[in-house]
């Protein structure tokens, strides 16, 4: 009997994902100074155990103002890179594809954690402090949101080069994907859109001027990363403002893929305040269009995030052609074992083979005990 399409080996350049289920950057605020620590290992970890088949690390910034928070992981200096080798070791170790998503907050940097008190920012006692934010326009993100200092060229230039040392970094990290983050009101995302981007120069004004610094971003990318090794790139395929739609995202999508990347991760919104999808309707799968419509009309491959629950739900996704890797974010927080259960459900590993074996027999086992029992 043939595998569900979640559990078959999807092949990306010189690497291959041993299954289709991806765990999705969540950012978690437990970084100092953007460093890899124990935190970090324990919760990606068990993803890994899980048996995912690639595990992405949340967002790392390509230099420290382009965090969104103090305590946000960093690819900005070599001297991060160590943390990270320990991380994918485990990772790796344990089956799964290591990858990890670079960043710059823009606009959106300098902000409390999303779970902080009001007028609180951070842990009591770090001592975080607030920064000036960069953006394409001194448009703030939101009401009561700091006025971002407008990047001149020669900025943009430079942010083009720090893309690019964040790929050779993740490289030497031993990282077998990459991902720009260029969605959910981001740098790249407030470049892309004319409701945040103002500007009359040369990134600026029409379409092709907006795509301008993140096509660039992610030629530098390419350029620094090696050929064997598979990128992708995250969009919001609306901004959920009606200034970008998914007739933009198709074009920008074939420009991308003309450069070497090799995955378009499609989410939607977040141009405006803290959300990452208003005002785009949430239910199952809402996002799964999106998906469905940039890997057919730009003819790439895509990756479908937002409310994806269950294994027979991923399974139809892939089944219908509207995405070739599934991403799971909160739902695999509730159940880190959730690509486990998703194979339990579709019938593809009755015997607990799929498992960690030291996981394996003994749930075998226990499983072989409960025949018979009554609650």
């Amino acid at each position: 009997m043939q595998k569900p399409l979640l559990f078959q080996p999807l092949k990306l350049r010189g690497v291959t994902a041993p299954n289709r289920c991806v765990v999705s950057p969540m950012v978690q605020y437990r970084a100092t100074d953007g460093e890899v620590n124990d935190y970090h290992l324990v919760h990606l970890g068990k993803f890994a155990l899980g048996k995912f088949g690639i595990v992405f690390t949340e967002n790392c910034a390509v230099e420290p103002r382009g965090r969104v928070t103090q305590g946000d992981l960093g690819m900005w200096d070599d001297g991060q890179i160590e943390g990270h080798r320990r991380l994918v070791r485990f990772l790796k170790q344990e089956g799964a594809l290591a990858g990890t998503q670079i960043t710059h907050s823009g606009r959106k940097g300098s902000t409390p954690r999303s779970f902080d008190k009001p007028g609180q920012l951070g842990p009591e006692g770090a001592g975080w402090q607030k920064w000036q934010t960069v953006g394409p326009s001194e448009l703030p993100a939101d009401k009561g949101w700091t006025i971002p200092r407008q990047l001149e060229a020669a900025d943009i230039e430079d942010l083009v080069k720090r893309f690019g040392e964040a790929a050779r970094r993740a490289d030497a990290a031993g990282y077998d994907v990459i991902e720009i983050h260029g969605a959910h009101g981001y740098l790249l995302a407030q470049f892309l859109s004319p409701i945040s981007n103002k500007r009359n120069d040369q990134y600026g004004g029409d379409r092709a001027g907006r795509m301008r610094f993140p096509l660039a971003a992610a030629r530098a990318v390419r350029e620094n990363w090696p050929e064997h090794k598979p990128m992708f790139i995250r969009v919001s395929a609306v901004d959920g403002a009606g200034g970008w739609e998914v007739e933009d995202t198709v074009v920008f999508a074939q420009a991308l893929k003309e450069l070497g990347v090799d995955v378009i991760d499609v989410s939607s919104g977040g141009l405006t305040g803290l959300s990452t999808a208003l005002p785009v309707k949430r239910s199952l799968g809402f996002q799964v269009p999106f998906s469905a419509a940039v890997k057919r009309q730009a003819g790439i491959t895509t990756m479908a995030v937002g409310l994806i629950l269950d294994g027979p739900q991923a399974e139809a996704i892939l089944q219908a052609g509207d995405a070739d890797l599934i991403a799971i974010g909160r739902q695999a927080l509730y159940d880190p074992f959730w690509a486990l259960h998703a194979a339990q459900e579709l019938g593809c590993d009755s015997d607990f083979e799929m498992w960690t074996p030291e996981y394996g027999w003994w749930l075998d086992k226990r499983k072989n005990n409960l025949v018979g029992l009554k609650k």
